[in-house]
């Protein structure tokens, strides 16, 4: 894909960009990296931008960090080489990163705040993952912390406005956990079930990642960035600024 001109013509926002890495907002229905559908996706995207704007002469390098679901828009990490990629991919293992999420559910959370401990197991063959008992083999530990920060009602039934830190990065985490609590993510076909028999399809869902820490793996210095959601689950509420 590199030099593909085609790949231009869809933006892909920079907030952040050194000789180490770059910060960016994937938007949603976007893959971050290539998959089946060979759709452009956000890991190529920049790959054939940064080839032609700085004239390399070969492919440059590109590690995505953390990988945001295809419907999941919101802030990533793009490391430009092996040490750094390294680095940020460690402090994401080691909890050092910290990664805040707003969310859209349909319905109620039992508690206004708290913690989610499951264990959840992934199918390959159906790219899905489900809540299961943790003696369960190859189950792994999923770990988030929610504040409900307003309920409202709606033609579509009782919302829910959430700010979530995603402690674990699991795979579809966020999705399945607020699912196996009764409150699915807004517009998920995958795991709310008051999504899934809907002939609509959804290229967005409300699930954003709206604000993302770290330490620069070069510098040291701490970086705190901040996107605001956008799209048609958001528009129904009033924001808050994270």
């Amino acid at each position: 894909m590199i030099g593909n001109e085609e790949n231009k013509m869809k933006k892909v926002p920079i907030l952040y960009e050194d000789d180490t890495l770059l910060v960016c907002v994937k938007p949603q229905g976007m893959p971050s990296q290539s998959d089946k559908t060979r759709d452009e996706d956000v890991a190529n995207y920049f790959k054939s931008l940064l080839y032609d704007r700085d004239e390399l002469e070969e492919e440059p390098y590109l590690a995505v960090i953390h990988r945001l679901d295809r419907p999941v828009g919101g802030l990533m990490i793009l490391a430009k080489n092996q040490q750094a990629a390294a680095d940020l991919s460690d402090q994401v293992q080691d909890g050092k990163m910290i990664k805040y999420y707003q969310a859209i559910l349909t319905g109620e959370l039992k508690e206004e705040a708290g913690t989610l401990e499951d264990y959840l197991i992934r199918d390959g063959k159906t790219n899905t993952s489900r809540v299961v008992a943790k003696d369960t083999k190859g189950a792994k530990r999923a770990v988030l912390e929610y504040e409900v920060l307003d309920v409202f009602e709606t033609e579509e039934g009782v919302l829910s406005y959430v700010l979530i830190r995603l402690v674990t990065g699991r795979h579809h985490q966020i999705r399945v956990q607020m699912a196996n609590q009764g409150a699915g993510i807004w517009g998920d076909t995958k795991y709310n079930p008051k999504f899934q028999k809907t002939k609509r399809s959804y290229r967005q869902i409300g699930l954003y990642a709206t604000r993302l820490e770290f330490r620069h793996p070069v510098t040291g210095e701490w970086l705190v960035f901040k996107n605001e959601p956008e799209g048609e689950a958001f528009d129904m509420i009033e924001m808050e600024d994270f």
